[in-house]
């Protein structure tokens, strides 16, 4: 019985080596390829967004004017740098990591590969004392029955399996050996360059800034001009705002008085039924008209009088409501090419200290000519000139509502439907300031929302 605990002692130590070892290592290994191609994608994206700015501002530049426009492109240039060199100290974290973790499986892989020639020699010495098929005969035969001598017959061809799979497995390991020592090389010639990488992007970002605080000492001889400009901005903002509510507050009225006709014309129906059923019973209850409600109500002293009429979707407004939610964070850019320069809400501006921004959708700028197309599939609800902002679209996406501003020729009119990502227009240029950017803005109703969150990224 010696040689069967041997034996099974042997194959369980080599079955769990295998499980324990083998699988976490696949695990990481997916999990790292998993993260890495996160952050090349995101690194890819944030150098496209770089070299889109960097193509807005050669068009800044060629005009030789010097605008706050230009100050809030190399403000978010810098803040894509930033975020690209973190991309990139977090893709050289996780490439330490697997270093780390090819080293320690290299070590780990010698050590059993050390373990694998101690046993297969012990058991290549034990074999070779015991190559006399006699011995193994009188070891079958010394059983102390049938059953017992099968047993032992099975456990002498286990252990002879068990040293083949032994030498397969020293074979193997040599092989991962050599396959872990070349992919450790090869991480560590790409962390070599990611870390080239990042010092360029650092020596980027501080000639970055540099520019920035030139542009800014020089934005500081004209800072009354610029209190003047962003005062005037301020005030068409909040009549762009005014006319947007008008226009969702007006559609809502219509709306209402659509509820009002159809609940009417339901009435009207309801009491010619009632009438000709009278007629045929007289019994039946009398019917009165609340003048309030225009909505045929019965002699009740519970009836509401003042009861609000409720608005309800249709059925198609709500599954295109659904459909808009749903593609939170990926709906597409109102332009092909451009970069957010001023973000949603209230904000201190990036020129004047202490001058508060609050922006109710994202300024984004674009080249000059951009086209502005729809974000989503709807119906166009209003079109509508707006001082200091240009030509107005407001687009209904059921509960929802898309605003475009600062457009030049407009495409489309009220009523129109529309898809996703169809022209609706061009985005104005202005020239004094040398700037081609639209206000974007996304509404739920009456309540407004940062576009930011919905746009992709």
């Amino acid at each position: 019985m010696s040689q069967y605990r041997l034996i099974k002692n042997k194959l369980a130590r080599l079955l769990v080596f295998g499980f324990i070892f083998i699988s976490p290592v696949m695990l990481l290994a997916q999990g790292g390829k998993q993260n890495k191609k996160e952050l090349e994608n995101k690194k890819s994206k944030l150098k496209a967004e770089i070299n889109t700015i960097n193509e807005l501002l050669h068009e800044t530049k060629t005009s030789k004017k010097l605008s706050m426009n230009q100050v809030a492109m190399l403000n978010t240039k810098l803040k894509v740098r930033e975020e690209l060199i973190s991309t990139i100290s977090s893709e050289i974290r996780l490439i330490n990591n697997q270093i780390n973790s090819n080293q320690k499986e290299v070590t780990d892989l010698n050590a059993n590969l050390t373990k694998l020639k101690t046993e297969y020699a012990r058991m290549i010495y034990y074999g070779y004392r015991n190559k006399d098929s006699y011995n193994k005969l009188m070891f079958i035969f010394a059983a102390g029955d049938f059953n017992q001598a099968f047993q032992r017959l099975k456990y002498i061809q286990q252990y002879n399996e068990y040293r083949k799979k032994q030498a397969e497995a020293i074979t193997k390991t040599q092989i991962q050996i050599s396959e872990k020592i070349v992919e450790l090389e090869s991480k560590k010639n790409e962390k070599k360059q990611l870390l080239t990488g990042e010092e360029q992007e650092k020596l980027n970002l501080a000639k970055e800034k540099t520019e920035q605080e030139g542009v800014l000492v020089q934005l500081q001889d004209k800072e009354k001009q610029l209190k003047d400009e962003l005062d005037q901005k301020k005030r068409d903002s909040e009549a762009l705002n005014a006319a947007i509510k008008k226009l969702i507050q007006d559609e809502i009225r219509k709306q209402q008085e659509a509820e009002k006709a159809r609940l009417a014309e339901v009435k009207r129906k309801k009491d010619e039924k009632e009438k000709a059923k009278n007629a045929k019973n007289p019994k039946n209850p009398k019917t009165t008209t609340n003048p309030k409600t225009d909505v045929a109500v019965k002699d009740d002293p519970k009836s509401t009088e003042n009861k609000p009429v409720v608005l309800e979707l249709t059925k198609e407004a709500e599954e295109l409501s659904a459909d808009f939610a749903s593609n939170k964070g990926k709906l597409p850019w109102p332009v092909t090419k451009g970069v957010i320069t001023d973000g949603f809400g209230p904000h201190e501006h990036p020129s004047i200290k202490g001058f508060i921004v609050d922006n109710k959708g994202v300024d984004i700028s674009t080249t000059k000519g951009a086209s502005c197309r729809a974000l989503f599939g709807g119906e166009v609800t209003g079109v509508v000139n707006v001082p200091g902002s240009g030509r107005v679209v407001i687009i209904r996406h059921g509960e929802y509502l898309s605003v475009y501003t600062n457009l030049e020729e407009v495409t489309v009119k009220t009523g129109d439907k529309i898809t996703s990502k169809q022209t609706i227009g061009s985005v104005s240029f202005n020239d004094d300031e040398d700037k081609t950017v639209m206000n974007l803005q996304i509404w739920k109703g009456q309540k407004i929302l940062n576009p930011e969150d919905w746009l992709y990224r």
